[in-house]
């Protein structure tokens, strides 16, 4: 490819617009239409594929829906109750608020499927809980949350595994079903990192709550609870698809704050609904840009020209798998994860599928790689969140951050490995992959 043919000089344009500040979304319009422009090709193709691309694809409906249900969750009273119950249940042991971060995580993973929603909506609650009277140092609990957030986005719902399914084909049920087992994978290796950490450090032991009072704090968090039940037994009953549980998802948050908890009101709901709308909109802007670039990406034929050359070098699947490993835990140092999803994973997919990888098996080890990019330094994207949310140095932050994210990555391996991890419930319930 020469480096002065439409395509190379779109990719520097794209990069220069970027460095500049430019939002990722309207740089690739940008790079795309100069492309389109360069080759003699229609430029209003970009608006065609952006609308094409947006209103033909009702699975892309469910994002600004699961973001929604995260905010509605975040202003109602929903995440205290859905703490003190996480307390109730492993607070007790030493290192207890910290094994509480890890499982509140958990159980806010089947709610918004988002970490960066899941950071913000607990991080500054578990931040003051875990540091008062100086129980855990300031930058290991911002460290924690951190590192808890990734495994949101892993169990489902998810919406990375959407912007897959999007770009892959592949089914989002099964998807979801593939993260949940990696998901709690990775909770295991936090959790038996924290036990290290507890007894090396000595990390407190709470007062354990009385065993009296588990039935009544379960009771209180019960209808919060229930949330993760009611969206994936929708899904997986064949009741709603998951574009609809999203929908489902963010009524049944807003019902539960205003009717059961009476802890909304029509301010903080009109709050929630502008910034889910910022959110959505920024987040809509990359997926059209990735669509629009997406097709010159094709038009240059660029997937079928790494299939060539990954082929022509007869890597085996494992051999393709570790490669595309690495490549994206390098590129999550430097690119924000939905960029990669939509940009960099398309390309891979082509070359996947001829090898005989499982696109489930592969969306769900993408996924994992991509949340990991956002606690990885320089610029993981969750470690400025918690360094905004509570005031940690970086340096400070990243220095805890890497124990855990060494452990994540050894599960990355066991799951990259070992492709039953993934596929092993998706197969219980139908999967025929």
């Amino acid at each position: 490819m020469s480096l002065a043919s439409p395509f190379s000089i779109s990719i520097v344009v794209i990069t220069a617009l970027s460095l500049l500040g430019l939002p990722i979304g309207h740089a690739m319009i940008a790079g795309s239409v100069l492309y389109l422009l360069l080759a003699g090709q229609d430029m209003g193709t970009v608006a065609e594929q952006l609308l094409n691309g947006m209103y033909t694809n009702y699975i892309i409906l469910s994002v600004p829906l699961f973001i929604l249900a995260a905010e509605l969750m975040n202003v109602g009273s929903m995440t205290d109750r859905l703490l003190r119950f996480c307390n109730a249940v492993v607070g007790r042991f030493r290192g207890g608020l910290a094994h509480v971060n890890i499982l509140q995580s958990i159980i806010f993973a089947g709610m918004s499927g988002s970490a960066i929603a899941d950071a913000a909506g607990t991080g500054k609650m578990m931040q003051a809980m875990m540091t008062k009277d100086g129980k855990y140092p300031a930058s290991f609990a911002a460290a924690l949350t951190a590192v808890t957030a990734v495994v949101g986005p892993i169990i489902p719902p998810s919406i990375p595994m959407v912007l897959y399914a999007l770009v892959s084909d592949a089914s989002i049920g099964y998807l979801f079903l593939g993260g949940i087992v990696p998901g709690l994978l990775m909770a295991f290796a936090q959790m038996a990192l924290v036990v290290g950490n507890a007894r090396r450090r000595n990390f407190p032991v709470e007062p354990a709550m009385p065993l009296r009072e588990l039935p009544r704090v379960t009771w209180e968090a019960f209808p919060a609870l229930m949330m993760p039940v009611v969206l994936l037994g929708g899904i997986y009953s064949g009741v709603m698809t998951p574009t609809e549980a999203a929908a489902v998802a963010a009524g049944y948050a807003l019902f539960i704050s205003a009717a059961a908890y009476r802890s909304v009101t029509w301010k903080t709901v009109y709050g929630s609904l502008l910034s889910s709308a910022r959110t959505s909109a920024s987040i809509g802007m990359l997926i059209g840009g990735a669509l629009v670039f997406n097709y010159v990406v094709t038009i240059e034929n660029i997937p079928d020209s790494l299939r060539s050359v990954l082929t022509s070098h007869q890597l085996s699947p494992i051999a393709f798998l570790i490669l595309v490993n690495v490549i994206l835990l390098v590129l999550g140092c430097v690119l924000e994860g939905t960029a990669i999803l939509l940009i960099v994973v398309p390309v891979f997919i082509p070359t996947a599928q001829a090898l005989g990888v499982d696109m489930v098996h592969f969306g769900v080890m993408v996924v994992v790689n991509i949340m990991l990019g956002l606690v990885t330094p320089p610029y993981g994207l969750l470690l400025f969140v918690m360094t905004s949310i509570t005031g940690v140095p970086l340096r400070d932050l990243v220095r805890d951050v890497l124990p855990f994210l060494a452990a994540m990555i050894t599960a990355l391996a066991i799951i990259t490995f070992v492709p039953e991890i993934v596929l092993w419930l998706p197969r219980l319930l139908g999967y025929e992959g």
